[in-house]
C-alpha cells in the first residue's frame, strides 16, 4: 500500500523527560515514535471546536 505523505516535515525539540517518556511509550506499544506523534496532533481540537460523534 502506498500512502502519500503530508508535505511538511516537523523537528521538536524534547526535554529528556519527554523523549524518555516517549521512547519507553513507543518500546512498550511496538509503535514508532511518528505514528504515536501523528494520533496525538489529530486527537487535538481548537478551544471552541469538539469532536464528532461519528469519529
Amino acid at each position: 500500500m502506498n500512502k502519500k505523505w503530508a508535505v511538511k516535515r516537523l523537528t521538536i525539540n524534547l526535554t529528556s523527560g519527554e523523549a524518555q517518556k516517549l521512547e519507553q511509550y513507543c518500546s512498550t506499544t511496538g509503535r514508532p515514535a511518528t505514528d504515536v506523534i501523528r494520533e496525538l496532533i489529530r486527537s487535538l481540537y481548537p478551544k471552541d471546536e469538539k469532536p464528532s460523534e461519528s469519529s
